[in-house]
């Protein structure tokens, strides 16, 4: 790890209390930036922040346009800049097609999709007038190949690339990046839920032959964030272990 490499630069990331979310944080956090740590539930987003060396929890419920300009304004007035905005925010709410009702497609979508762009929306708004930013949203590996099951949530995530590469185009010629990444299988307690043999069975599908960690995830985060990623935008990263090629 670089611990300069984010120094003297403001990351926000949604969906931090836990997850990947707070390992983004951990590991932004170590390399120099000072973070906000933002997610519906603040409590938790003040406890995590608690534990990194400069960074501040905060609640922030990503489908309300007014929360969203609200967190930007909130890291912006604690440490003078936004650079780095990560749209991580999400949850599943996982049927069948026949038994997914439309509240739950729709409330997928409002926090994944909508929240991504909410989120790039107010962020490009700051980080076009300082001509500098980085945007990273956080799709899946179910955007790209579909699960069954998740309809909603494969919709959502696909949706973020399009989304991504949108924005790319607008933002590219204020120095403003935005990028996606896609984990794949990561040990986290939602897998940890699954059952054992359909686990196996997944993991036998990864050319790398393992799950994927969430320092994994944070690591690639890191990366789109700093100026090792300086000519990139438009992409999206597959974090899978090769998984789905």
């Amino acid at each position: 790890m670089t611990p300069d490499l984010l120094s003297g630069r403001t990351a926000l990331i949604t969906g931090a209390a836990q997850g990947l979310g707070a390992s983004m944080a951990q590991v932004l956090a170590a390399a120099g930036a000072n973070v906000v740590v933002a997610d519906i539930d603040a409590a938790a987003a003040e406890t995590t922040a608690a534990g990194l060396p400069t960074a501040l929890g905060i609640g922030c419920d990503v489908t309300s346009e007014d929360a969203v300009a609200a967190a930007v304004a909130t890291a912006i007035e604690a440490y003078g800049s936004l650079d780095v905005l990560i749209n991580n925010a999400g949850f599943t709410r996982d049927a069948s097609l026949r038994n997914l009702s439309f509240d739950d497609f729709r409330a997928v979508l409002d926090v994944h999709l909508h929240g991504a762009w909410l989120g790039t929306r107010a962020a490009a708004d700051v980080m076009r007038e300082q001509k500098s930013g980085s945007i990273i949203n956080v799709s899946s590996m179910s955007g790209k190949q579909g699960n069954p099951g998740q309809t909603n949530y494969s919709a959502a995530k696909a949706g973020i690339v399009g989304m991504t590469k949108a924005a790319a185009k607008e933002l590219g010629r204020h120095n403003v990046r935005v990028n996606a990444i896609q984990p794949g299988l990561i040990d986290t307690a939602m897998i940890q839920k699954m059952k054992p043999e359909v686990l196996e069975s997944r993991i036998a599908e990864i050319p790398l032959g393992r799950l994927g960690q969430p320092t994994d995830v944070a690591n690639a985060a890191l990366f789109l964030a700093s100026d090792l990623s300086s000519y990139l935008t438009g992409i999206v990263i597959e974090i899978s272990g090769g998984r789905g090629m």
